[in-house]
């Protein structure tokens, strides 16, 4: 018969969900811009979008996670960039529409709520809404033994924008033949693809901890969870100019499914594939998966993370 606190035998500690919040408190905090509420601990996270100036403000919202790339982070112990990625899989969604991110919401579920994980994954969603110039007001933490093994955890992401009326994207009106599609380099595989990647690795007997071919001086591990390229503030300065058409998160799908969304029915696109030099990682994933090259523009971006069209 259990005896003492019930709900800590069967598997949930609040104090210890109470000594996360204390934990990740500055690091929220460390992300305020303006708009920002103090709320972090509170029921909700609040927004003063009234601050922002904005003539005729539309917002945008978006949610994503980082699929089994988070195997990798946990079978590898490395935990602190994996929050990096769920941010980005938000925001570069939000940037393309032209929306500035505001704001961002984490929710992490694990089995077994470990206090210096956690934090080490939240720290990296503090870092990826630093890089994106966002705000951690909240999220949730969810202990639930049963559900999750006692080392695996989840991770979602959710973020809301701001964009005019008159300036979101993309413009398909204004594109034209004879535009210009231009590539912005990836950091390498992202966070798309992954279950193809693992069952690569598993097929040839290798481990995360083996030396990674394809990246001198790193394992497997350390080579694979290097995070998501965050592109907004480099993609937001080049849309206060006024001459970006359109843009497109390269994500599940690849050039090839992505691209087609931002094009109206009457245009295409022409790219030649050889006008830039692949990470090392797809060609030894293609060569060790014997995958064809329209499968490999299908699950992997190929080196090209996002793509702005100009005039």
């Amino acid at each position: 018969m259990p005896t003492g606190n019930k709900y800590k035998e069967a598997g949930v500690d609040i104090d210890a969900g109470n000594r996360l919040v204390d934990k990740i408190k500055p690091l929220a905090a460390a992300t305020a811009r303006t708009g920002t509420m103090d709320s972090i601990g509170g029921f909700a996270g609040l927004f003063d979008l009234k601050a922002l100036g904005y003539r005729d403000p539309i917002l945008v919202a978006c949610t994503d996670g980082v699929g089994t790339k988070l195997k990798i982070a946990i079978e590898t112990g490395h935990h602190s960039t994996i929050g990096i990625d769920l941010v980005a899989m938000c925001v570069n969604d939000l940037v393309v529409q032209g929306a500035e991110p505001l704001f961002f919401l984490d929710y992490f579920a694990t089995g077994a709520l470990k206090v210096e994980q956690a934090r080490e994954v939240i720290a990296g969603i503090a870092e990826g809404c630093t890089q994106a110039g966002c705000s951690l007001i909240g999220g949730e933490t969810a202990e639930m033994p049963g559900m999750y093994g006692a080392e695996d955890y989840d991770l979602a992401g959710f973020s809301v924008g701001v964009v005019e009326r008159d300036g979101i994207l993309p413009r398909k009106d204004a594109l034209a033949a004879g535009d210009v599609i231009l590539g912005l380099a990836s950091t390498g595989v992202h966070s798309n693809g992954f279950s193809l990647v693992r069952h690569i690795l598993k097929a040839h007997h290798l481990t995360l901890s083996d030396a990674a071919p394809f990246s001198p001086g790193q394992t497997y591990g350390e080579a694979l969870l290097v995070p998501t390229r965050i592109y907004v503030k480099s993609c937001m300065e080049a849309i206060r100019t006024g001459k970006v058409k359109a843009l497109a998160h390269i994500t599940g799908g690849g050039l090839i499914e992505n691209l087609p969304r931002i094009l109206p029915d009457s245009l295409g696109a022409h790219i030649d594939a050889k006008s830039w030099e692949r990470p090392e990682v797809f060609p030894w994933l293609q060569a060790q998966g014997s995958i064809s090259a329209l499968e490999m523009l299908r699950t992997f971006n190929s080196g090209i993370g996002m793509i702005v069209v100009v005039a």
